[in-house]
């Protein structure tokens, strides 16, 4: 498999860390790219789960009829900031479309109407974002922290988040699919 090259590296990507992350919430970690531009990158991680208190007045837990909602520590900075991926592209203008069938934004109001619908859409409450600087990611990508592949909407709801880096790894074949059966600790082998 040819390597992909940094100029792939879009809005809509996976990033993928490399087994040379060893330790931190970078650890076998797997970022969707939600803006990359000349003035630098964002992204949040989507795999990472979360486990955390919300205040009643945001989100009451006791409503929450929709299956499809579920937590993530989205990246290290602004922890305490909550970013809304979701499925529904019935907003508009008010969001970000990402990649197909994934989108980020919305306001409190899609927030709680989507949590109380219990067919309503898949919904990621990413805490906290990845950032990067001018030519960051693409010296972390090009000193090989950090593998791409192109961003699906399956990974980011559907996968089980503790099997998205081994699943991304898989369909990215070669010498990917032989990284993603490496134990986590090295140590057990």
């Amino acid at each position: 498999m040819q390597p992909v090259p940094y100029s792939q590296l879009t809005k809509g990507s996976f990033l993928i860390a490399s087994p040379d992350i060893d330790s931190g919430i970078y650890f076998r970690s797997v970022l969707l790219i939600c803006e990359h531009s000349p003035t630098g990158s964002f992204g949040l991680i989507i795999n990472k789960n979360l486990e955390i208190e919300l205040p009643e007045e945001i989100i009451n837990v006791k409503e929450i009829s929709n299956p499809n909602v579920q937590i993530r520590a989205g990246g290290p900075l602004q922890p305490t900031q909550m970013m809304l991926l979701h499925s529904s592209e019935d907003l508009g203008e008010q969001v970000l479309k990402v990649c197909e069938g994934v989108y980020l934004g919305g306001d409190l109001q899609f927030l709680q109407e989507s949590i109380a619908d219990k067919n309503g859409p898949d919904i990621r409450l990413c805490f906290g974002y990845c950032g990067w600087t001018v030519g960051q990611l693409e010296r972390e990508f090009l000193s090989g922290q950090w593998f791409l592949h192109p961003a699906n909407a399956k990974h980011v709801f559907e996968t089980p988040s503790d099997k998205v880096w081994q699943a991304v790894l898989r369909e990215m074949g070669g010498k990917y699919a032989t990284l993603s059966m490496m134990p986590e600790d090295l140590s057990l082998n």
